[in-house]
């Protein structure tokens, strides 16, 4: 049987050009295909662009 571990990720998770700067949608798409790499799947996303900006809550998944 399949085991699987669980990462809950979201807006605070991804890097940003400063203090005051959104994160873009570039950004985002860099963070979850980093972790993409090291094997994680994204199982469900929020996304909501607020704006200008992208904000997001997702569960990942890896089988170990």
């Amino acid at each position: 049987m399949k085991q699987y571990k669980y990462k809950i990720v979201d807006t605070r998770d991804v890097e940003t050009a400063g203090l005051f700067k959104g994160r873009k949608r570039e950004d985002v798409e860099s963070y979850l295909n980093t972790l993409g790499s090291a094997g994680w799947e994204l199982v469900n996303v929020d996304f909501r662009e607020l704006e200008g900006g992208l904000e997001f809550a997702g569960v990942m998944k890896k089988e170990i």
